[in-house]
């Protein structure tokens, strides 16, 4: 985040936006300052995923662009930051999020990419926000971006990547599925702090696939 930026949300002036940066081009270049190594290859790996399943699954390859590019925004901030920005601004934290703060960044970065970066997009911001969490009822580019961020060619300690890789591209809502089970699955066994709105999205994901005849 800029200097003006965190002058900005420090003196408090709401909900001011600065200029606009939209293009997937110029958030690339951003991005590549703004976060660390690691974290900006992860980036990439996500937008350009998330670019190729909007090719498979006809949805706007721009849109998935930005908001893989835009995804972890906010990690580039201390838990801290990420807190007062949540304060400053009336953004709704919840217990599981006071527990596990890791959870925070996707809304914060929601936030970010229309305070900071411009994106007014309700659909790129919603995938934003719950990337890390799902929702029931998700749109086809929430389901894009939070599968694009678990199968990205740097991932390789999550269980079944390969299937996993390989349905994304056959099956995205068996993949997602497949996907949301396997995280509870790790983060019950790792006694993780489990945000509610993922098992909720687990539970409507599991009763629309016996709607549909699967068990």
């Amino acid at each position: 985040m800029s200097r003006k930026d965190r002058k900005e949300l420090k003196k408090g002036k709401g909900q001011k936006r600065e200029k606009t940066v939209s293009t997937p081009m110029q958030l690339r270049r951003l991005m590549e300052k703004e976060l660390e190594p690691k974290r900006y290859q992860h980036t990439l790996g996500v937008a350009y995923t998330a670019a190729a399943l909007a090719m498979r699954y006809n949805a706007d390859m721009d849109k998935a662009l930005i908001a893989g590019l835009l995804h972890d925004c906010a990690k580039n901030l201390s838990v801290e930051k990420q807190f007062r920005i949540c304060g400053r601004h009336s953004i709704a934290v919840s217990a599981a999020e006071q527990k596990n703060p890791a959870l925070l960044h996707a809304k914060v970065g929601s936030f970010l990419a229309w305070h900071r970066y411009g994106i007014e997009d309700r659909e790129i911001l919603d995938a934003i926000s719950w990337h890390t969490t799902g929702r029931p009822e998700m749109r086809l580019l929430d389901k894009i971006l939070y599968v694009a961020d678990y199968i990205e060619p740097a991932r390789n300690q999550a269980p079944n990547l390969p299937q996993t890789r390989k349905l994304a591209f056959e099956d995205l809502d068996e993949c997602l599925f497949l996907i949301l089970r396997d995280t509870l699955a790790y983060l019950s066994a790792s006694k993780t702090e489990i945000d509610p709105m993922t098992q909720q999205t687990y539970d409507y994901y599991r009763a629309e696939r016996e709607k549909g005849g699967r068990q």
